[in-house]
């Protein structure tokens, strides 16, 4: 049985009249008719009564004419969505972020992705860098949003935002009340570090750089500032941070002393993806 065969008999079926049913298909009356015979010899039924006048469907006929057409919009339907989903228009993404993404890039580049690509699926995992690398290995996510570096051959990585780091602070600090503040300023008061397992470049580049007195660490950039609100400490965080408990912390400029703070899309080398190509791209364009 030709897929070619099924639509012949549902323009005979719809017509009811060979003629116009071969001209429907831009085809021969006689060609059209043999098709129809071999279907009917394959199934073992009849599927319409002829004579002179009039072409009917047999009971079966209708029956096989409501169900082929089922078929046919199964088909057409799955090759649609399987061109769709060949250009980036349809499917489903699994994309990894790193907490503070959600005040950096993410929020911005998810508006314009789900914009562009409105029945894509994107489903969301916040996780740390090491996690990420190890769910990209896994084929876990499709996408990571991450903290650099990425040491991994199987992956490739492109920076797509490069801020400044500030110093936070609570409020009626003492450092608060000096001018000129300087690296040594910082040496006699307590830290709160983000830490080494959540971004390990960051905490490294800390220690060279004021060997702090470490009072408390925390997995996450929130609870960073959240301990920094509440007196436990000061901090060195991404400029992109400003936007937490403002009332409570104070972030201070130290005029390119401090460390900078990368963000970075992570993904698969063998991965050709169009969802993926294209969410990386806007992610690029966004920053």
């Amino acid at each position: 049985m030709e897929l070619r065969q099924l639509q012949y008999f549902v323009a005979v079926a719809e017509e009811l009249n060979f003629s116009r049913a071969a001209e429907r298909l831009r085809i021969s009356q006689p060609p059209l008719s043999i098709q129809i015979q071999k279907l009917e010899n394959e199934l073992g039924i009849p599927l319409f009564y002829r004579n002179n006048r009039q072409v009917e469907l047999t009971d079966a006929g209708k029956l096989f004419l409501e169900e082929i057409r089922k078929v046919l919009s199964h088909l057409h339907r799955a090759i649609e969505n399987a061109q769709r989903t060949h250009h980036g228009e349809l499917g489903k993404l699994n994309v990894g972020f790193v907490g503070s993404a959600t005040y950096d890039i993410l929020p911005s580049v998810l508006r314009e992705f789900r914009s562009l690509y409105p029945d894509v699926q994107v489903h969301l995992f916040e996780m740390s860098t090491p996690v990420q690398i190890e769910a990209l290995r896994e084929e876990e996510i499709d996408i990571g949003i991450l903290r650099p570096p990425v040491n991994s051959e199987a992956l490739c990585t492109e920076i797509v935002s490069t801020i400044p780091c500030v110093l936070a602070v609570p409020c009626q600090h003492p450092l608060l009340e000096k001018n000129n503040l300087t690296l040594s300023d910082l040496r006699d008061y307590p830290f709160v570090l983000l830490s080494r397992k959540t971004w390990a470049g960051l905490y490294n580049e800390i220690l060279a750089l004021c060997n702090p007195i470490i009072h408390q660490e925390a997995l996450e950039f929130q609870t960073v500032i959240g301990l920094v609100a509440a007196g436990l400490g000061i901090a060195i965080v991404p400029q992109s941070a400003i936007n937490l408990h403002t009332q409570d912390v104070v972030y201070l400029d130290f005029n390119n002393q401090l460390p900078t703070a990368s963000m970075g899309i992570s993904w698969r080398q063998n991965n050709r993806s169009a969802l993926v190509k294209a969410f990386i791209q806007i992610a690029k364009e966004a920053t």
